[in-house]
């Protein structure tokens, strides 16, 4: 396996810009990703057609060349051809971080197996930008990206987002907005925290905040179009664990062949309590064991 320790230029290569452009006010980006997308080689970008609007705002000339989820793989190679002679390229989706929900993966991945430098030209981003503007707790959070339409794969989501203790971050076209957060209601309940960010930076930015029941009602009323970030909060309710939860829990984990304090700190995460008492309890039932054994 390669293990990469990047430094700038290694080996006379050119290296990979990662440049966030704007999700919608195109002054949301910044003098440094105007520079680098200037003085890049070459820009490998979602859509061509989408990007060059963007170029031309700014009189930015440096080439287009597409790369999305569908030729991503054969042009990871032709780009690392190009950085390998000392060409810098940049690389940008439609619209906020690469990489979040749009292509990059296969090709960031193949340079840093190269020992290609990969640098970030950190900007606006969609899901994170929805996320301090909500209301919701923003200490802990996860991304689900686009939930699966239908059948075991989309309940299985719901259900983890139902009991999340901490904000769940959605993507959902307008379309399917509706059943979504009817499906949360069903999940979550009516009173659950939720909000939807609609047409963020733009000029119909909305924001919806509120219990679901609230939110699945106003947005009935609300005209469904744009970019949507839907975000649920965390499940508050206090759940008692008793000790023969906790009990079974360490019996089912001992597959896991990790030490005594590794495996109570595990248990505990899993359950979201004390590991003290866990620790306790699994050191009563290994004495336990003992005594029956002697």
């Amino acid at each position: 396996m390669h293990m990469d320790s990047q430094t700038n230029d290694k080996h006379g290569n050119g290296q990979l810009f990662i440049v966030a452009t704007p999700i919608g006010n195109l002054a949301d980006i910044s003098y440094r990703a105007v520079e680098t997308l200037k003085s890049a080689h070459l820009i490998a970008a979602e859509d061509t057609r989408v990007s060059r609007r963007l170029c031309t705002h700014y009189a930015i000339n440096t080439p287009l060349i597409a790369c999305h989820e569908h030729n991503e793989e054969k042009i990871a190679e032709q780009l690392l051809e190009h950085i390998r002679a000392g060409k810098d390229i940049a690389l940008i989706s439609d619209a906020g971080t690469p990489l979040i929900n749009d292509p990059g993966y296969r090709l960031v991945s193949k340079l840093r197996a190269f020992g290609i430098n990969v640098s970030p030209i950190p900007g606006a981003s969609s899901p994170i930008a929805a996320l301090c503007a909500s209301g919701l707790p923003s200490d802990r959070f996860t991304y689900e990206g686009f939930l699966a339409r239908s059948g075991k794969a989309r309940k299985a989501q719901i259900e983890s987002i139902a009991s999340a203790r901490c904000t769940s971050i959605i993507l959902e076209p307008p379309r399917r907005l509706l059943k979504t957060l009817d499906d949360l209601q069903t999940a979550c309940g009516e009173t659950r925290l939720a909000c939807v960010a609609r047409e963020i930076t733009k000029l119909h930015e909305t924001f919806v905040y509120g219990p679901l029941a609230e939110v699945l009602e106003t947005m009935r009323n609300s005209p469904l179009k744009g970019e949507i970030v839907l975000l649920v909060g965390p499940d508050t309710q206090v759940h008692s664990v008793t000790d023969d939860m906790i009990c079974e829990a360490l019996s089912m984990a001992t597959d896991e062949n990790l030490p005594p304090s590794a495996l109570a700190k595990h248990v505990a995460r899993q359950l979201d309590v004390s590991k003290s008492r866990v620790y306790a309890l699994l050191l009563e039932k290994q004495q336990t064991h003992e005594r029956n054994g002697a």
